[in-house]
């Protein structure tokens, strides 16, 4: 496994309320490796996250993430909503962390620009979140996340609320922006079709309390064509999964 990216050991998580979301979970994220995580409803995937951005802080054990070491910057979180400003511009709204660097709007302009034109909205830079598609919103979404260039990007099932075409279609030009940019991407998902199509491995959770028991590797070499969803080895891999997942409960 490459030199890893993130880390947490023997991690647990009681929330105020007394509710105990995770006990005693350990998971490493290697550099450039794209990382599913996969469980039942409740069970501390978005927990997870918010413990790798710094959002939240464990109650015992230890995490180690750019975001916890000084390096917050390189560290990105795209949401299962797209959460953009709807009185700003798909510009401003791609602008919106470089502007929080005190980046002007001048000197981002190249680097948004490239980045609309790479998820492809370069002719939708003037447009307002009301005027796009679900599937524009969440490419805007993505185009903010990247154009800080992070080390590692978060997702927490970012396509959940997508048609299956849109769906599908992102997740194949997800894989593309992953591999030109090398960045380490931790993805949650309740998907085991997306997560088998996506990953390098995936990690299956437990019901609450959340812990890690299960792990897959998908040995599918990238860059993955949509023909690799009709192959026996995804149909293979999605079949452990779903046994992995139903045994979790």
């Amino acid at each position: 496994m490459p030199t890893a990216s993130v880390r947490l050991d023997s991690v647990s998580k009681r929330f105020k309320t007394g509710v105990l979301a995770l006990a005693e979970t350990s998971l490493s994220v290697g550099e450039g490796e794209f990382v599913s995580i996969l469980g039942p409803s409740g069970c501390g995937k978005s927990t997870i996250l918010r413990l790798l951005s710094g959002l939240d802080s464990a109650t015992s054990g230890q995490v180690f993430a750019p975001a916890l070491e000084g390096g917050g910057a390189e560290t990105a979180f795209v949401f299962q909503e797209p959460t953009l400003m709807p009185w700003a511009t798909v510009f401003d709204n791609v602008w919106l962390p470089l502007r929080l660097k005190g980046v002007s709007r001048a000197t981002a302009a190249p680097e948004v620009d490239a980045m609309l034109d790479h998820v492809g909205l370069a002719e939708f830079h003037r447009a307002f979140p009301a005027e796009l598609s679900g599937g524009m919103k969440m490419r805007t979404s993505i185009a903010r996340a990247l154009v800080t260039r992070p080390r590692l990007l978060l997702m927490d099932e970012p396509f959940a609320a997508l048609d299956e075409v849109t769906r599908t279609r992102l997740g194949a030009d997800l894989l593309n922006w992953w591999a030109e940019r090398g960045l380490a991407v931790v993805f949650v998902t309740h998907s085991v079709f997306e997560a088998a199509f996506l990953s390098q491995r995936v990690l299956v959770m437990s019901g609450r309390p959340g812990r890690v028991v299960h792990e897959l590797v998908i040995d599918e070499p990238s860059p993955r064509s949509a023909g690799f969803r009709l192959t026996p080895r995804y149909q293979g891999f999605c079949r452990d999964l779903s046994a992995a997942l139903e045994q979790s409960q």
